[in-house]
Formats: structure tokens, C-alpha cells, sequence
């Protein structure tokens, strides 16, 4: 059941991640496709409640993020290169909704924060959920937000790595809950 004044954060669906033919950082094995029936059912139903964030790389890459950009460099490219463009089925969907843009893996902060204006529950869904949405609801849960992990909303690195992710914010309850798309909506 969607709670009251609760938001739907969906992370970075962007091309970059999903499509494996060309890009290094996408989820494997279409993975990412898995995800989109229940995301799509989870945006439906949050309707004016959703929140979109994207990720972009930092121009230039510094400190310690210079580091991890010299094992990356395909990746240094201008915010509005194609690749951190919107998948095919997330664009339609974002039209009218707010985006947050970030530089980093977690997407929550003061911008995220005012989006869902002040809002102190949150369901996260996207990828990948052993980056950016993990690093997402572990800084919103410190900041006080309840958060709901879809995990059949979400893709990650591997399917190891997403059950290792899961597991960890499973370890953060009841900050944070790791659930399915169905449990949400009932």
C-alpha cells in the first residue's frame, strides 16, 4: 500500500546503464528489461508523486572521483551526451515530473529533498541497486526518511551484487525495507 504523502524516487534510468551492446555500465544479461513492467506499474500509481534523478559525470572529474574517472574514461562526456539520455520506456513517463542531477551515486540531498517537498517517506526503484540506489536510501534513511527498496523495480551489476545490496539495507530495518512492487501496491 502506497502511504500517505509517500513519493516514488525512480534512479537514473537512463541509457547509459541499460544498454549492454555499447556500454560497459549497464546492468548485464537485459536485465534492466526486467525491471520496466514493475517500475511502469509503480509510476502509474504514484502518479504526481514521483521524482526522477539522473546521473551525469562530473566535468571534471576531482579528488577521489579522478581516480575512479582514469578506470572510466569513455565515461567523461558533456551532462548532455545521448548516453544520459532517458531508455526508450522511462521518457514518456518523466514528461511533468520533477529531475534531480547528480554527479555522484546517491541522489539524495537538499535538491532531492525539496522535490518531494519535505517528505518523510520514499520508495526508490532503478539503477543500479548496488550503486546509486543503495547509496541513495542508506543518505536518505541518515536523513530520517523511511524508505522502501523495490527490488523488483531495480537491477543491478549482477544478480549477486543485487541480492548482496538488498541484504545489506535489509540490515537497516525499519529505516529502510526491502520489498516488491506487488507488497507496495496491495
Amino acid at each position: 500500500m502506497i502511504r500517505d504523502n509517500e513519493w516514488l524516487v525512480v534512479i537514473d534510468r537512463q541509457k547509459v546503464f541499460a544498454e549492454s551492446d555499447w556500454s560497459t555500465w549497464a546492468v548485464p544479461d537485459h536485465s534492466y528489461d526486467t525491471t520496466t513492467e514493475n517500475y511502469r506499474r509503480l509510476a502509474e500509481a504514484f502518479g504526481d508523486r514521483v521524482a526522477y534523478t539522473r546521473y551525469v559525470s562530473p566535468e571534471p572529474p576531482e579528488d577521489a572521483w579522478a581516480d575512479y574517472f582514469a578506470d572510466w574514461p569513455d565515461f567523461i562526456v558533456p551532462k548532455d551526451h545521448p548516453m544520459f539520455d532517458w531508455t526508450d520506456d522511462t521518457a514518456p513517463l518523466v514528461e511533468g515530473h520533477p529531475v534531480v542531477t547528480k554527479t555522484v551515486f546517491s541522489k539524495w540531498g537538499p535538491e532531492l529533498a525539496d522535490v518531494i517537498r519535505g517528505a518523510k517517506k520514499i520508495t526508490v526503484c532503478g539503477v543500479a541497486t548496488d550503486f546509486c540506489v543503495l547509496q541513495t536510501a542508506l543518505a536518505a534513511c541518515d536523513a530520517g526518511i523511511s524508505v522502501r527498496v523495490a527490488a523488483d523495480a531495480s537491477a543491478g551489476t549482477s544478480p549477486e551484487n543485487a541480492k548482496l545490496a538488498c541484504d545489506l539495507m535489509s540490515l537497516y530495518a525499519p529505516l529502510i525495507t526491502v520489498t516488491d512492487t506487488d507488497s507496495i501496491l496491495k
